[in-house]
């Protein structure tokens, strides 16, 4: 089969692609920016066309030849997402009427029952369930719920708030039910339904075996990690507006996407059927449990083997902006913040320090100052710096790392990120390691912004006074680093 993967440098697509072309498929992703699949592992194995679902004359090569085609985007944590899904998926839709697609798989949402309001996501989820149901191409719509997996969204607000907090009061939805599903099993659904009949077309509620509240997977969470108990105790007082708030601030995950999940979880979500497996049939030892999920999640974050995360998506896939190396000829005012020193270590050491950087490893200078920008940025709705980083070791670029993107990396000598924070403008942080004449290597550090109206010239002021510490104590403690490390 000839697989048309969208969403692949999501937390879904990132992983199904791998495994389609393991089941024999021919895989092509559509990408905004080819560059963000450059350095995943599987790249050289996989055709990548450029295209963007809301630009519909960017489709038609990327749909040429395509048996069958995965759509696994979303808008979500995103200003306007239903309107931007409902075009997407029209799009999408048309686009693979016209070509003469044979199979449309989608995954989407849990259904609650009753067929009362839903949250936005879930009624967003759902309209574009019928959108592809409708679009004359065969669909099967594959309804999950929570996806128990190492770096899910739904995962990372249950690991960090279980271990965050021994005792914690919550709202009333942490007694509703949900069947979580663990992101093998969705994975193996989604290949599985590359070769459904033509007739089947229609949606699937998928689910793992265990159906439990929210409280309960917490509480087995704490089993399983080998924590304490956990206490929870449930008030009618918060809403799901200021559960999110609370999500964002113990959590990762930030308002934008915490927000719409929370809201999902105040219904209800435990699958009416299962007759997907009559197509795709449970696995000989049975679907994966809940406690066994979280094992094995918890194996993947432990071995730094997490796959993919759900900030992968987080962002655009590329700035609009001209890059930073490009200032003189951009127009209009650029500031730069230009930090170099010698290094006594070659570079291949220095490079080590750099590719490190963030995460649990920090950013080498007023570890405070670097806190308090990351709590102002959550206070404001941005990302802050709790996403992390996926590998303890090495990059890929697109990925997140804290609230910057990796936009390029050079191996052993450079790697640039572009800001994501809340910011009056855009901003760049670039570093290089360069060989140094007569042995030793020379560390180069650039941050570069480009202001956005008046506000973007006064926050430069603001934070400039700042620079001479933050900026110039990172290369200095990246450089003793490298020279503590050398060989």
């Amino acid at each position: 089969m000839r697989c048309l993967v969208t969403g692949a440098t999501g937390y879904i697509g990132g992983r199904l692609a791998p495994r389609l072309l393991a089941e024999g498929h021919t895989v092509r992703c559509l990408a905004r920016a080819a560059g963000r699949l450059r350095d995943v592992p599987w790249a050289a194995r996989v055709e990548i066309a450029e295209g963007d679902l809301r630009r519909p004359e960017t489709l038609p090569a990327a749909f040429a030849g395509v048996d069958v085609a995965y759509y696994l985007v979303h808008s979500l944590g995103q200003t306007g997402f239903e309107a931007a899904d409902r075009e997407a998926a029209a799009n999408f839709a048309e686009a693979a009427m016209v070509a003469g697609v044979h199979r449309i798989v989608y995954l989407g949402g849990p259904q609650p029952a009753g067929g009362g309001a839903t949250s936005p996501h879930l009624r967003s989820r759902a309209e574009v369930g019928r959108i592809l149901l409708d679009s004359g191409v065969p669909t099967a719509v594959l309804r999950a719920a929570v996806i128990i997996g190492s770096g899910s969204a739904s995962f990372e607000m249950l690991r960090h708030l279980t271990e965050r907090l021994p005792a914690m009061v919550t709202p009333r939805w942490v007694r509703n039910r949900v069947q979580p599903i663990a992101v093998r099993d969705v994975l193996r659904y989604l290949t599985g339904c590359a070769t459904l009949p033509a007739e089947v077309n229609r949606g699937f509620d998928i689910g793992g075996p265990d159906v439990l509240t929210f409280e309960d997977m917490m509480r087995r969470y704490a089993r399983v990690a080998g924590l304490r108990r956990r206490v929870v105790v449930p008030v009618r007082a918060l809403t799901p507006s200021l559960s999110s708030h609370w999500v964002g601030l113990v959590t990762p995950v930030p308002n934008a996407i915490a927000r719409p999940l929370v809201e999902s979880l105040v219904h209800e979500a435990v699958a009416r059927e299962h007759d997907i497996a009559a197509h795709v049939p449970d696995p000989p030892g049975g679907l994966t449990g809940f406690d066994r999920a979280v094992e094995l999640a918890l194996a993947k974050i432990r071995d730094a083997e997490v796959e993919t995360r759900w900030s992968t998506a987080s962002g655009p896939d590329a700035p609009a902006e001209p890059l930073p190396s490009d200032p003189r000829w951009s127009g209009g005012t650029v500031y730069t913040d230009v930090r170099e020193r010698a290094v006594d270590a070659p570079p291949d050491a220095l490079w080590r320090v750099v590719e490190g950087i963030g995460g649990e490893h920090g950013w080498y200078s007023f570890p405070l100052a670097w806190a308090v920008r990351g709590w102002l940025d959550r206070l404001i709705g941005g990302v802050g710096l709790r996403r992390g980083r996926r590998d303890p070791h090495h990059l890929r670029v697109g990925e997140a790392l804290d609230f910057w993107r990796v936009e390029e990396v050079v191996p052993g000598k450079l790697l640039r990120l572009r800001a994501e924070m809340r910011l009056p403008g855009r901003a760049w942080l670039e570093m290089r390691a360069e060989p140094a004449d007569g042995g030793g290597s020379r560390y180069v550090q650039r941050a570069v912004f480009l202001p956005r109206g008046l506000a973007g010239h006064a926050y430069w002021g603001a934070v400039l006074p700042f620079h001479g510490v933050v900026f110039a104590g990172m290369a200095r403690n990246i450089a003793r680093h490298a020279e503590r490390a050398r060989p």
